[in-house]
């Protein structure tokens, strides 16, 4: 298998799309109510969260298959995956929500 091919599997690539799916979600409520803390976590905060903890049986059932067939590309997916995760959650904490 190439590297290719494991891009072609969920566990690989869906990962990335719900942290694309997370910093959206972040991005559509500081447009809609600004960069002001709300008194009370809506909706936006919870669709985030739920993005953001379903990767992680994700990215470990993808750890657990493909790095020991694969080392070094799955290690790179690994690492693209946790380069996702680290840009959603940055406005959170640069806007100290």
């Amino acid at each position: 298998m190439d590297w290719r091919t494991m891009w072609k599997q969920p566990s690989a690539f869906l990962p990335l799309t719900m942290s694309g799916l997370a910093l959206a979600t972040v991005l559509v409520h500081l447009v809609r109510y600004g960069p002001a803390p709300q008194p009370d976590e809506g909706a936006s905060a919870h669709i985030f969260q739920l993005l953001i903890a379903a990767q992680l049986p994700i990215v470990a059932f993808f750890a657990i298959t493909s790095l020991p067939r694969m080392p070094r590309q799955a290690l790179l997916i690994l690492l693209l995956q946790a380069a996702a995760v680290i840009v959603a959650l940055a406005p959170v904490f640069i806007l100290k929500w």
